[in-house]
């Protein structure tokens, strides 16, 4: 996915992933980093537009202590080898403060060794893997939550809600697709329910009837898949034309309208369910931002807001504890954190305090609602 430069007022320098500088004065280099090509490209966009957006937000208001702040694109096609070479670039030639990335788990884990090994603070808008806190770094966060938070809130629904009896389990074998899949199993598993059928698919593959006639088979009530839209999409759609009318429930890795582009239209998608952030579309404190993203033709869904957030949160902490990033990660610790999705704080592990997972359903003109 590329984007064209445009002269902006709004006083925000963009680089490529190898690029430098284009503006001398600016003196806080930050990092996007996430898939800006394959077949997850939308994810990277949402995060560039957000970042982008408050960067630029910022820097209109004085910056971070009269300094301006640099994006530094750093596009990893959610490739674990790439996301390496990626995070070695931002480090070694951009020379960057901090990060705002990467989006897939498995490109966020291995990235962030290189991070961590070079003090440079870090913050993950979308990776969800519980092991990315759960290794002592100082200077990893997340702007969102862990898959074992909302793989119980799943569970619980499809259970106190759905009232499912026959559940099937499916996962894409990647870091945060399997790893989504085994957090919600075992909290079905801690509820007393087991799973009828638990399978993996490959990623980049399309054609799943051979897996779709085994679900059929066992007649499940839902069909939970741990993986993302470009997978889910043909997935569900083959269930319907097999004739499959179990509930399609995932995460937070469909949370995108291009969900219905791969499954061929909103026939398909409508009663889809997932799990999701509350919608930061609908908190008061990010309306003019969101008025702003819609007034340029841009919908800020998915992961826009909380790019833009991580940004806000590097600011802060730069504003409160200097360019040290050994401060600026002790002080994101103790305080919290006014954004565009409202206060945020993080523990010691650089997860949220609260994390907020809700339910939400496709309806049959291809939006998604909360439930």
């Amino acid at each position: 996915m590329s984007f064209k430069f445009r002269t902006l007022s709004l006083q925000v320098a963009i680089v490529g992933c190898l690029g430098t500088a284009l503006y001398a004065q600016a003196d806080v280099t930050i990092g996007v980093a996430g898939p800006f090509t394959g077949p997850n490209a939308t994810y990277g966009a949402q995060y560039w537009k957000g970042a982008s957006q408050a960067a630029a937000d910022i820097n209109a208001a004085g910056g971070i202590k009269g300094e301006k702040i640099v994006l530094v694109q750093g596009d990893d096609a959610c490739e674990p080898k790439q996301a390496v070479a990626v995070a070695n670039r931002l480090v070694d030639e951009s020379k960057v403060s901090a990060v705002v990335g990467h989006f897939c788990s498995s490109s966020t884990m291995p990235a962030s060794e290189v991070y961590d090994e070079a003090g440079v603070l870090t913050i993950t808008p979308g990776s969800t893997n519980p092991q990315i806190t759960e290794r002592g770094m100082k200077d990893m966060f997340r702007m969102c939550g862990r898959d074992d938070q909302q793989g119980a809130i799943a569970a619980n629904y499809m259970l106190d809600v759905l009232k499912a009896k026959k559940i099937a389990v499916i996962h894409d074998k990647d870091t945060y697709g399997q790893g989504l899949a085994d957090a919600t199993k075992a909290a079905l598993e801690k509820r007393g329910t087991k799973e009828v059928l638990y399978e993996g698919l490959s990623r980049g593959e399309k054609d799943f009837n051979a897996l779709v006639t085994k679900i059929g088979a066992l007649k499940p009530d839902v069909v939970y898949f741990g993986g993302c839209h470009p997978e889910a999409g043909p997935l569900v759609r083959q269930m319907r034309e097999q004739g499959v009318q179990a509930k399609f429930f995932s995460g937070d890795c469909i949370v995108t309208e291009e969900l219905v582009t791969a499954a061929g239209g909103p026939q398909y998608t409508d009663g889809v369910l997932m799990t999701f952030g509350n919608d930061p579309r609908t908190i008061a404190a990010g309306k003019s931002v969101i008025d702003k993203f819609r007034a340029g033709g841009f919908e800020p869904e998915g992961y826009t807001l909380y790019a833009y957030a991580s940004i806000q949160a590097i600011a802060a902490a730069y504003n409160g504890a200097g360019k040290d990033n050994e401060k600026a990660s002790e002080w994101l610790k103790s305080h919290s954190v006014d954004t565009v999705m409202g206060p945020k704080s993080w523990d010691g592990k650089g997860d949220l305090k609260v994390s907020d997972y809700v339910v939400y359903k496709w309806d049959d003109k291809g939006k998604y609602h909360q439930l």
